[in-house]
């Protein structure tokens, strides 16, 4: 997640909270009854804790949808920042200046993994932003004397007593403390964070320091009344050099294990949620901030922790910026087959891509449409811009270069965009020598008034002089296939990457038609509203407004992962893609899929897997195994400029003719593939003139049988003690030719070949002897 102007001082350590917990569960539903009910409202595809009943309804309805409010069908979650508190003379944005009504839910950024591998914002007191500060004076700022801790705390619980269908959720991490976190005199500290919680020096997975966060999490959460956890790992990859630069001397000698960490840290943080959940009579939520950089997620394997979240928040932006010299949109929605990033890359011209362009919103809404129904995702909208100066060539500067070899300290990088700066920089951060970032950052509120030739009276706040004039004219530019507006200022050669209502309202549009969950901005702080007696754009909630407008009439958002019809009967057949290669060694994509028979019937010969996976890849995935691997319908063929079809392609696969999978047995494949995409979905496997759903899909309304029974496995039933078997029992002195059917210790078994005195059951999985299943 971004951070533009971001000071260092951290909000407080967890508080006291034996009296706090008690208080805020007051008014919290009761247990809901029995675990059928609860699993009436689990949203499909989410992971549920074993032996838990989880109370869903308390947070879903009988669909799957979570409750929002009669106007808010779709999500709209704003990142509400713990540093703009106006304590440095600059202007403030507090929880009363929240659009509480139109909102649904809000994301405190930043909490921190400390030393300890415990949830943490820092040291508790005064100056403490999240427990501790107050603003007297200021309307709307007064705290509830009724709670034991102070700040923005004590705020967002005030006003959610007032508004209880909004909920919030603690942010941990963040681009600057996913590998360390800031003390309380704003000096970065290099140890805690995830890389280190969740995996250990040698790549292993770091269970205890995942299950102390995991248990601070829950502590946390009673404490202050939180609705949930969003995890902000940036990032669980395996390639070299991802993420702060500031970590990547211990993050890159971990690179092998992350995302295991990763996956063991959502699963443990999904159970204990789960268990803490039905003991307090509420749904715990768990979202991450997922990256959509088609780089960084070929390192992530498959997004394998999606199951365990709630929903997944995209942050589909910073698509371009002065990290590299190609001048593009920020946050542009679709592709337009110029991206100049790309096209240096070889992607429009390489055909395994199949002219897929991949830095855009609706690429990484399909890469994550993959694996989770529409409704369990959101797309991520900048209030905040990029841009660059010096720019060279384009349209308006759209698909030039701005190269520069002067890049921040501690960036880490060599060659760096010609990021704009001084006025056009007015949210930048600071380099590690304390000098300005050239970056174009800017709150959108600041932008419009470039764009309208005015310089608001708050430049003097960012140490601008009072008689500060703008140097030409920023003229807005509007691309309608990208859908993305940026101002150009022809004179200084300055872009600057923005959003505003014509963009907002198009992207809104995007989330109805497909049946999105909704959006998620960061950050709050960057909306405007029109001051017509200061004449100038002041921070306001206009983008914000226009996305509930959009959404308040919305038709309910999809939720249901598969687009066509599924069994309602389900195996337990376990499908596990595995085996990556690290970093830029992934390419072409090239995991080992490995299927595991966990029934007690073996698959024969040409038993037919299907699934479908997301069309963020080409149509072009294969097999080098001999399973036949073959895409037999495609949602969406060509390139994608303009935006993607659809959302799958199916996929066809079968065992070979020659061998089976007896229960217990696994089997791998080699597959390839060329461009990311999360796990795969929507299996079917068909035998016997039968077509089932696998269980592992978590999907609503499954049954998980037994093969040919058409009813619940009894998890008390040994393997193998079916009926009567009316084929001959198998006798030693007997001779069988290849094809011979016979019965042995409850089940059935064929003979490949000629053989006599080969016991069934003892010869392997190459043997004579195939197990058919239980008799």
């Amino acid at each position: 997640m971004p951070s533009p102007s971001r000071p260092g001082a951290r909000p407080a350590l967890l508080a006291t909270a034996a009296a706090v917990a008690g208080l805020l569960l007051t008014a919290l539903p009761a247990t809901v009854s029995h675990a059928a009910d609860q699993e009436s409202c689990r949203p499909d595809g989410l992971y549920a804790t074993p032996g838990v009943d989880v109370p869903y309804c308390s947070v879903y309805d009988a669909a799957g949808r979570e409750k929002m409010g009669a106007d808010h069908q779709r999500r709209v979650i704003g990142y509400f920042t713990g540093w703009r508190t106006g304590k440095d003379g600059r202007p403030a944005y507090l929880a009363s200046d929240i659009p509480w009504d139109r909102i649904t839910h809000i994301n405190y950024a930043f909490a921190h993994v400390d030393k300890g591998n415990k949830l943490s914002v820092g040291a508790d007191g005064a100056t403490n932003p999240a427990t501790g500060m107050t603003w007297p004076g200021v309307p709307g700022a007064e705290m509830d004397p009724d709670l034991p801790y102070q700040g923005h705390f004590n705020q967002l619980t005030k006003f959610k007593k007032q508004h209880p269908e909004v909920k919030t959720l603690i942010s941990v991490g963040g681009w600057a403390e996913t590998g360390g976190y800031f003390d309380a005199d704003g000096d970065r500290v290099d140890s805690g964070g995830f890389y280190s919680m969740a995996t250990n020096a040698d790549g292993s997975v770091n269970q205890a320091g995942i299950d102390t966060f995991a248990d601070s999490a829950v502590d946390f959460l009673r404490a202050y009344g939180f609705n949930g956890v969003d995890i902000d790992y940036e990032y669980p990859t395996t390639m070299k050099d991802a993420g702060n630069p500031l970590d990547w001397s211990f993050a890159n000698a971990r690179r092998a294990g992350l995302v295991k960490g990763y996956a063991a840290l959502m699963k443990t943080l999904r159970e204990k949620l789960d268990r803490a959940g039905a003991a307090d009579g509420r749904h715990y939520l768990l979202t991450v901030a997922a990256p959509s950089s088609g780089y960084l997620l070929r390192g992530m394997e498959t997004f394998q922790v999606q199951k365990y979240l709630d929903y997944v928040n995209i942050m589909s932006y910073d698509l371009h910026g002065a990290w590299n010299e190609y001048v593009g949109p920020n946050a542009s929605l679709f592709d337009d087959g110029k991206d100049a990033e790309l096209a240096a890359a070889g992607v429009y011209t390489t055909s395994q891509y199949g002219g897929t362009g991949y830095l855009n919103t609706d690429w990484a809404y399909h890469y994550f449409r993959g694996s989770m129904p529409a409704g369990r995702i959101n797309i991520g909208l900048p209030y905040y811009t990029r841009g660059f100066k010096n720019v060279t060539g384009g349209t308006d500067g759209l698909w030039g270069r701005a190269s520069s070899t002067d890049c921040p300290a501690g960036s880490g990088l060599t060659k760096c965009g010609d990021g704009a700066t001084g006025i056009d920089n007015l949210w930048h951060d600071l380099d590690t020598n304390g000098e300005e970032s050239p970056a174009g950052s800017n709150p959108m509120w600041h932008a419009k008034n470039l764009e309208k030739g005015v310089v608001g009276d708050y430049v003097t706040d960012y140490g601008f002089p009072a008689d500060t004039r703008l140097t030409g004219t920023y003229a807005r530019k509007y691309d309608s296939t990208l859908v993305a507006p940026w101002l150009w200022n022809a004179e200084k050669k300055v872009f600057l990457s923005t959003e505003d209502e014509q963009s907002v309202k198009a992207k809104a549009d995007y989330v109805v038609d497909r049946g999105i969950g909704g959006t998620m901005v960061w950050e709050l702080a960057g909306d405007y509203d029109w001051n017509a007696a200061t004449g100038q754009y002041e921070p306001g909630s206009t983008l914000t407004t226009a996305m509930y407008e959009k959404f308040k009439s919305a038709s309910p958002y999809g939720a249901t992962r598969a687009t066509t019809e599924m069994p309602s009967e389900a195996l337990d057949i376990g499908v596990d893609f595995g085996q990556f290669p690290l970093g830029d060694s992934n390419y072409p994509i090239s995991p080992k899929l490995r299927i595991t028979n966990n029934t007690s019937t073996a698959l024969p010969g040409g038993t037919e897997f299907r699934f479908d996976y997301a069309t963020s890849a080409p149509g072009n995935a294969k097999d080098q195994s001999g399973w036949g691997t073959t895409v037999i319908r495609s949602d969406h063929t060509g390139g994608n400029a303009g935006g993607l079809d659809g959302d799958y392609h199916r996929v066809s696969l079968k065992l070979p003719a020659w061998q089976s999978l007896a229960p217990g047995a696994s089997v791998e494949l080699d597959l390839v593939y060329y461009l990311p995409v999360s796990t795969p979905s929507n299996w079917t496997v068909t035998f016997g003139g039968k077509t089932y759903a696998l269980a592992g899909d978590l999907a609503r309304g499954t049954t998980v049988v037994e093969p040919g029974e058409g009813t619940p496995t009894d998890p008390t039933t040994p393997p193998g003690e079916g009926g009567d078997c009316a084929e001959p029992a198998w006798d030693a002195a007997t001779a069988y030719g290849g094809s011979s059917v016979v019965s042995h210790a409850g089940h059935l078994w064929k003979a490949q070949w000629w053989t006599r005195g080969e016991e069934p059951g003892t010869t392997g999985e190459w043997g004579v002897w195939r197990d058919q299943g239980a008799c």
